[in-house]
């Protein structure tokens, strides 16, 4: 369709005014009814958080998003977007998106007076009308609102008391648009109560000047909970104004956590094509994630971002993708041991209470992945703990008993697959356990190192780690040998 130049072309098509609000709310209903999908890519939150938005966009509330970090409370309010019209008329030349048949700014009144239905017409696409700002502690005034600008001033030659003279902050310049701070708490007390009047009577009043400007502005706030964030707080009177108030939350499950984490992962396409993620490993990618949530090393008020299941993904492959190009292999699949790789990931992204930093940041991750494993361990074997004692049928009776004859298995992190798979084919009884299990046949030898790893997390078997070197064997076993040693010497 041809757009309108001019006001008189605009006025022709039969163009009718309407403030951002009821944009949003009449385009939600269009997709309610078409049952369109309106928040694509969200996981998790279809029984929760989407429901309270679109509950709050139809209500034509502002909206504050309430919840930790990780929490996609950004992604959320960038999607809003989707439900403005594709294009939106403005004067041309405006900077404060003046609507041609209800203009608000100085520069709109003077230029429709001068040339009436030939004032010319702009279009402005539906991703130029959303701003969004960082609140930080040195955010000014000026900065949201706006101020004199003295060498517009001087260079126009106008008094100070003239309006043409204001340089206009990003929220009169979001007028008719959709406008986003973050991290809310963050703004000073003094610079929050400047919002007052514009969540609560619709206009905004500029320093000294008489104006006041009649800004149409959906606002989306995004925060902390107040007893996380000791930097600030939301002031009660700004809360009061923000109709609607949603608390977000983290994946509820390890399914959705696992959907969210392979649609963020940004793999390179070569990695997609040559790493193979056994979905046993993806999803104790994810029981980190949750077992840190639930950890009393980490601080629950700061949670455990969904980020570290993206980036220890991204870590994960890139592990196996090393191992791969070193060994020159042509492609590898992941393995238990590749998750020292994920390590990094986690250590910059929880935070510790006391304990947790006493005890080091590197040592809580392992522990976080020690306790993952024992968790995924038992979803698939018996507890080794709850077998009866002396009973004969012990299930794993073989394996240790071969660890027991002073047996060990070496592990290198970077060992390649055939040497791997030999390792793990010495276990006596080992294969044969796991095909005891209705378990994928393909991924047999990730289920065998589960059990090894699995059995050390209960305690059956030893786990250390030295140089680069995952060994598994029988502590005591290993003692007693030594002593032998040390009598056929002594001997």
């Amino acid at each position: 369709m041809k757009k309108a130049t001019t006001l008189g072309e605009l006025k022709a098509t039969g163009y009718r005014s309407r403030s951002v609000k009821d944009e949003l709310r009449q385009n939600l209903i269009q997709k309610l009814k078409k049952k369109q999908t309106v928040f694509e890519g969200i996981f998790g939150f279809e029984d929760t958080v989407l429901p309270d938005i679109e509950r709050a966009v139809l209500s034509r509330h502002n909206i504050v998003l309430l919840g930790l970090r990780g929490q996609a409370k950004t992604r959320i309010a960038r999607m809003l977007v989707q439900l403005l019209d594709e294009w939106m008329p403005i004067v041309a030349g405006s900077e404060l998106n003046d609507d041609p048949l209800a203009p608000i700014s100085r520069y709109a009144f003077d230029l429709i007076a001068e040339k009436g239905d030939d004032t010319p017409i702009e279009w402005v696409h539906r991703n130029d009308r959303y701003v969004e700002k960082l609140a930080t502690p040195d955010v000014s005034i000026a900065d949201l609102v706006g101020d004199v600008d003295p060498i517009k001033a001087a260079t126009l030659k106008l008094p100070y008391s003239d309006e043409r003279v204001i340089h206009y902050g990003l929220i009169p310049r979001s007028h008719r648009s959709i406008f986003v701070i973050n991290e809310l708490p963050d703004l000073q007390a003094r610079i929050q109560v400047a919002l007052f009047n514009i969540l609560q009577e619709g206009d905004m009043q500029i320093r000294g000047f008489k104006l006041r400007l009649p800004l149409q502005i959906q606002f989306v706030f995004t925060a902390n909970p107040e007893d996380y964030t000791n930097r600030g707080s939301i002031i009660t009177p700004l809360k009061d104004r923000i109709e609607s108030q949603i608390l977000t939350h983290y994946p509820r499950t390890l399914e959705v956590a696992q959907r969210i984490t392979q649609q963020e992962a940004k793999l390179a396409p070569e990695q997609l094509k040559t790493v193979d993620v056994p979905p046993v490993l993806q999803v104790l990618l994810e029981q980190i994630s949750f077992t840190a949530r639930e950890s009393e090393l980490v601080d629950e008020k700061s949670g455990v971002s969904a980020r570290i299941s993206i980036s220890g993904y991204e870590n994960l492959v890139s592990t196996a993708e090393r191992r791969m190009l070193i060994n020159g292999e042509k492609s590898a699949t992941v393995r238990l041991t590749d998750f020292w790789g994920v390590i990094p990931a986690i250590t910059g992204k929880v935070e510790l209470v006391y304990e947790g930093e006493q005890e080091g940041p590197y040592s809580v991750a392992l522990e976080l992945i020690g306790d993952s494993i024992k968790d995924i361990f038992l979803q698939y074997f018996p507890d080794p703990d709850k077998l009866r004692k002396g009973r004969e049928s012990d299930p794993y009776g073989i394996i240790k008993a071969w660890f027991s004859g002073g047996n060990a298995v070496n592990l290198l992190n970077d060992i390649n697959e055939q040497d791997f798979r030999k390792e793990l084919d010495r276990v006596a009884g080992l294969r044969r356990f796991v095909e005891g299990f209705d378990l994928p046949k393909a991924n047999a030898y990730t289920f065998m190192e589960l059990v090894l790893h699995g059995l050390s997390e209960c305690n059956v078997i030893n786990k250390n780690f030295v140089e680069a070197t995952l060994t598994f064997n029988d502590s005591l076993a290993d003692m007693l040998n030594g002593e032998d040693d040390d009598d056929d010497e002594g001997f």
